[in-house]
């Protein structure tokens, strides 16, 4: 899944601005449109199919997810075509469209993949399976990117045709040798039937889901690292590559008499970062104790510290090598930063309720960049995209207050 899932991601988010700024001409509001529309989708439907997973499977939550977020890309690939065969809806409305079935199925899958595995595996374990499957996800990534690079020039939207694909056979894999053995189901007791409604139930979970937060306090604190996270991450995501475009320019380079174009540069980008990165968590998977808490914050503080200047340069880079440099860190900061993150919440959270606290955190997330979003957008329009960068690394700055409180209460 860790392959498969990141080679599809590299394959469509790789050149995914080639697409969005080039071929449809979205300004940076419209970019940070797209994403709101994603997360306040997840936002809706996150805590709903969180406790799915929890009280009925979380194989069938994952697999529902493949399947709709592969028709989810398939369609944002086929926005450029339907736009121009449509009198009806413009490319990007068809764009917003396809983000509602990318946010719907990212919740399906969301906090039940993680919580299978670890009710598979155990928590002690899961830690090292969490580095492990980021290291072999990079290896994916790779291929990834030389296929977004090779098929954004025959078609600026082909790689998210292709990437939907990929999601789409993976599901048809996952429904042949996805195994669930473990799951300790969430189980709703009601004194007044012994045959509960489906929603009744799902509320029960919910509310029990809520309880478990509100009783720990770490878990609060994940909250609200979640929710200042999304804000400052939404910015970035949408913003370093059209950044790149618009304001720093691609130095005008020849390799072997092949000139390199901006695909070309975006994906040596994403090249760079991902070796980089490989050779980062296989010294984090060698030195690091992740069952380890105080480790893991540790950690995680100067991760952020790391990521928050990683911005800051981006943002007041007066060069492409300068740029290169800052994203380049960023990025390897980030992958790591991911399993620390997953190991964190895990080692808090009680099996039955893991899904639907998991989801619960990825809600605080999608409301931090559905709130985030648009304003760093709008700074972005109003002002400069290196303003909008600014704003984002602020918003990264009160997570170092929070892993400090964690980590002095444990």
């Amino acid at each position: 899944m860790g392959f498969i899932t990141s080679m599809a991601n590299a394959t469509m988010f790789t050149t995914y601005a080639i697409y969005q700024v080039i071929a449809l001409g979205l300004n940076p509001l419209q970019l940070l449109l797209v994403g709101m529309i994603l997360e306040v989708t997840v936002l809706i439907f996150e805590g709903i199919t969180g406790v799915i997973a929890d009280m009925y499977s979380r194989r069938l939550s994952v697999i529902l997810g493949m399947f709709v977020l592969g028709f989810g890309f398939v369609l944002e690939g086929s926005a450029m075509w339907l736009g121009e065969a449509s009198l009806l809806m413009s490319a990007f409305m068809w764009l917003l469209l396809a983000q509602v079935f990318f946010g719907i199925g990212a919740t399906f899958i969301s906090g039940a993949d993680t919580a299978w595995i670890v009710d598979e595996v155990g928590e002690e374990r899961a830690g090292r399976i969490f580095l492990k499957a980021k290291r072999v996800g990079l290896f994916g990534t790779l291929v990834g990117i030389v296929l977004s690079v090779s098929l954004s020039a025959i078609g600026p939207n082909l790689p998210y045709i292709a990437g939907g694909m990929m999601y789409l056979m993976l599901g048809i894999f996952l429904l042949i040798f996805m195994k669930e053995t473990n799951i300790v189901r969430a189980v709703c007791e009601d004194e007044t039937s012994q045959a509960p409604s489906h929603w009744r139930s799902m509320k029960a979970t919910w509310l029990s889901g809520a309880q478990v937060i509100g009783r720990q306090p770490v878990l609060l604190l994940v909250l609200i690292v979640t929710l200042f996270s999304g804000a400052a991450s939404e910015g970035y995501d949408r913003l370093w590559q059209a950044f790149l475009i618009v304001d720093i320019g691609f130095p005008q380079v020849e390799l072997q008499g092949i000139h390199l174009n901006m695909a070309s540069w975006i994906g040596l980008i994403a090249v760079m970062s991902t070796l980089l990165s490989l050779l980062v968590m296989w010294v984090v998977e060698k030195r690091i104790d992740m069952s380890n808490e105080r480790v893991v914050l540790r950690g995680m503080i100067v991760l952020t510290v790391a990521r928050i200047a990683g911005v800051l340069a981006l943002a007041f880079a007066p060069s492409f090598a300068w740029a290169l440099v800052a994203i380049l860190l960023f990025e390897v900061v980030r992958t790591v930063n991911g399993p620390m993150y997953d190991t964190w919440l895990n080692l808090n959270i009680e099996s039955k309720s893991r899904a639907t606290v998991i989801s619960m955190m990825s809600q605080s997330d999608a409301l931090g960049q559905t709130a985030g979003g648009p304003f760093v957008g709008w700074i972005g329009k109003r002002y400069s995209v290196r303003m909008s960068l600014v704003a984002a690394a602020v918003l990264l700055a009160p997570i170092l207050a929070v892993y400090s409180r964690a980590r002095h209460k444990r």
